[in-house]
């Protein structure tokens, strides 16, 4: 049975990263080098998120590109406009923010530093 899960951000870009994550979805920083980045939520169950340096040799030579083609999903009880306000204040470029079509209403997608779609989407 599975125990835990945590996707792990090949970026170069770790301390955007960082920021992005704690700043505007309350991860926490649970653990961190200056080549990785361990994040959580602070709920049940709880979630966590991991950053690597893509250059660090823990990652391997043939892997060490940004990540492509990934979207996370989150889940936020935040509205649409609270969100876009605390993108705002976090001075996170607009242009980054987009509603894909055919989406609901409250539905936006974000491009964090590394390029990974984060889609944030209301509680059911």
């Amino acid at each position: 049975m599975l125990a835990s899960f945590c996707p792990v951000i090949r970026t170069s870009r770790i301390e955007e990263s960082r920021a992005f994550y704690t700043g505007l979805f309350g991860f926490k920083v649970t653990y961190e080098t200056p080549w990785f980045v361990d994040l959580a939520r602070p709920a049940l169950p709880p979630r966590e998120l991991g950053l690597i340096d893509l250059g660090h040799p823990a990652v391997p030579e043939a892997q060490r590109l940004p990540v492509r083609a990934v979207r996370i999903v989150l889940e936020s009880e935040a509205g649409e406009a609270e969100l876009q306000h605390a993108l705002s204040r976090a001075g996170f470029d607009a242009r980054r923010v987009f509603r894909p079509p055919g989406r609901a209403p409250g539905a936006l997608t974000v491009m964090d530093p590394s390029g990974v779609r984060v889609h944030v989407v209301a509680p059911a």
